[in-house]
């Protein structure tokens, strides 16, 4: 598998989770078991348009086709009826899993402009992180030229973690830049940086 995320996995994440954690077998070891990336246009006005701009543009950043999703219930306020088909959803494993983490860890994220790293605190408690993206431009599959409307999307990692800890401990280990994580490695440079002019 040509990825570098899958690579940082193998060589560097699963000895350092064993390690620090004290797994006894190599099966306790976490890992990521798929990827769920999700746009929704809820109250869009052409919602039809739109939903056909949101396929287009999920298919080409995540390289697959995505399915549509549908309203759970009726909500008046937002002009929502029960099955409504409001945004659609892909499901990533193995390959394709892995080249979107690469290109969205390495590339689309240190892209977004003033970026200060992703919440450490949206996990759920069972292994699992989702975080959003405001607008999907910052993915290079995308062309700007031809954007017809910006979309953000939620993004969630699948893992078979069971606690926060070591979710956050894998998924660091992966390169996914948590915002204390940035902190802490600005304010060792800063540190580094005043000793050196002393």
């Amino acid at each position: 598998m040509n990825s570098l995320v899958y690579e940082d996995y193998q060589k560097l994440a699963r000895p350092a989770l064993k390690k620090k954690f004290g797994y006894g077998n190599d099966m306790q070891i976490p890992r990521i078991q798929k990827v769920v990336v999700n746009i929704c246009m809820g109250s869009a006005q052409d919602v039809k348009l739109a939903l056909e701009d949101a396929e287009r543009d999920m298919t080409m950043i995540t390289g697959q086709k995505p399915t549509r999703t549908k309203s759970k219930k009726s909500i008046a306020t937002f002009k929502l009826r029960q099955g409504q088909e409001i945004g659609v959803k892909v499901t990533l494993r193995n390959q394709r899993m892995y080249e979107f983490l690469d290109r969205l860890i390495k590339m689309s994220l240190p892209r977004i402009r003033d970026f200060r790293g992703v919440s450490p605190r949206a996990f759920d408690g069972r292994g699992n992180y989702t975080f959003g993206i405001t607008d999907h431009s910052i993915f290079p599959e995308i062309e700007l030229d031809k954007i017809k409307r910006s979309m953000g999307m939620d993004v969630t990692v699948v893992t078979s973690a069971r606690t926060n800890e070591e979710a956050k401990e894998l998924l660091s280990l992966l390169g996914v830049p948590f915002s204390d994580k940035m902190k802490k490695a600005e304010e060792a440079k800063a540190k580094a940086a005043t000793a050196a002019a002393n």
